[in-house]
């Protein structure tokens, strides 16, 4: 991306369509825009139909860098409509994982998108995860998840093939086709793909000129960020400091072979471990009826890094030169470890997921697509914990939104929605 500057005197590229807005009188700016958003991912287009939601005769135009929307973290991801059992009680994670499972399952309802709810469990394989498991059942109910705890037996009845010594039922679990849900999300709004954005210039009064790499210079009255691997990179660009960097973790994942399918019913996760910021290795029964295994943990090598064969030099200095990075890994070495170890090996991978289904063998595991996910470092080193929204002159940044952030999709898009209107 080039540094910002300044485009009062850029050309516009001929025969582009666009509808002004209102203004233009002397003395005010004309836009080609009320709202841009860049980033066509679930959250972007979500922002854009709260928008027009909210106020219907709103222009609001989107911009992705990728020929269509989805193409990376809501296209890469397992597919689970998360419940909130995880989240700090009152987080936004919590409240948006709540009410945006429920309104993503009517969503996919109404517009006919592949989803089920199957339900999870989370189980307990040492003594050890006791205490934490019966923390998480406390978090759950704080959250208003419903849940149910189980003993081996009643666990052995819903999942045949897991062993554990107790595990927590959520039932409000499910899972969906998370790229359908943004594809039609992008047929209800103005989206441009290939239209990465290269400069932005803010002026008081004067809203954000934002120039693309289609050659365009595109004036609104508000920005808004929703550029996920790039969401800091987009609000520097901006003038705005984010104060955080966002440093790429790949999730490398496996699918049961087809045959073995029936070793899982539904969903199925590990005990997290405190100490580290990721859920573990997990088994997901998908809304296709693959079982998607995964995912680990490892430090990417570009901000799209999907393969350890995909390096960005400067990318990758850009994160090792970070001091939160290095403070991050002092604080989980040894878990860090391990994830690069199931990465580099996949017996190692195997028996993490031993823990949990004991019958799969490392033939059992086919390799499948990784996801970056996008988290936001603080400078000590500590993770953003819950979802970041920040405002500036004229923008809206959503800094910090990895999972449950398609889940929470719809919530997210309102609450961004309404910090616009009241820019506007």
């Amino acid at each position: 991306m080039a540094d910002s500057g300044s485009l009062s005197g850029a050309s516009r590229a001929s025969g582009s369509a666009r509808r002004p807005v209102p203004g233009g009188r002397a003395g005010r700016p004309r836009y080609d825009c009320d709202v841009l958003v860049v980033g066509g991912g679930i959250v972007g287009l979500a922002t854009a139909h709260a928008l027009r939601a909210a106020r219907p005769g709103l222009a609001v135009t989107v911009l992705e860098k990728e020929p269509g929307p989805a193409r990376h973290q809501t296209g890469r991801n397992s597919g689970v409509i998360h419940s909130g059992v995880y989240y700090r009680p009152g987080s936004l994670k919590a409240r948006f994982a709540v009410t945006g499972g429920a309104e993503l399952v009517s969503f996919c309802a109404e517009h006919d998108i592949p989803h089920a709810l199957p339900g999870k469990v989370i189980v307990a394989t040492s003594r050890a995860e006791l205490p934490r498991l019966g923390e998480l059942a406390r978090r759950a109910r704080s959250n208003r998840v419903p849940v149910r705890e189980l003993g081996p037996a009643a666990l052995a009845r819903r999942e045949p093939h897991v062993r554990g010594l107790a595990a927590l039922h959520v039932q409000n679990t499910g899972v969906c086709d998370f790229t359908a849900v943004a594809d039609r999300l992008g047929t209800m709004t103005d989206l441009r793909g290939d239209s990465a954005v290269l400069a932005v210039d803010r002026r008081p009064g004067k809203g954000v000129a934002v120039r693309t790499a289609r050659g365009e210079v595109l004036r609104a009255r508000v920005m808004v960020n929703c550029a996920g691997l790039y969401s800091d990179r987009i609000a520097r660009l901006a003038g705005d400091d984010p104060g955080l960097r966002i440093v790429p973790f790949r999730g490398e994942y496996y699918t049961l072979r087809p045959e073995r399918a029936e070793l899982v019913h539904g969903l199925v996760y590990p005990v997290p471990d405190p100490a580290f910021p990721f859920l573990g290795v997990h088994l997901t029964t998908g809304w296709d009826g693959q079982v998607h295994v995964g995912p680990n943990a490892v430090l990417a090598m570009a901000r799209e890094g999907y393969r350890w064969s995909t390096c960005r030099p400067g990318e990758l200095a850009e994160s090792l030169g970070y001091p939160g990075v290095w403070r991050l890994a002092g604080r989980h070495w040894r878990a860090g470890a391990g994830e690069l170890h199931r990465s580099l090996s996949r017996r190692a991978f195997t028996r993490a997921v031993r823990r949990l289904l004991p019958a799969v063998t490392e033939s059992d595991l086919l390799p499948a697509p990784a996801g970056v996910r996008a988290q936001a470092v603080l400078p000590d080193g500590t993770l953003a914990d819950d979802f970041r929204i920040t405002e500036g002159p004229h923008t809206v940044h959503v800094l910090n939104a990895p999972s449950p952030a398609a889940t929470a999709c719809f919530p997210i898009g309102r609450e961004v929605a309404d910090r616009v209107l009241r820019q506007l």
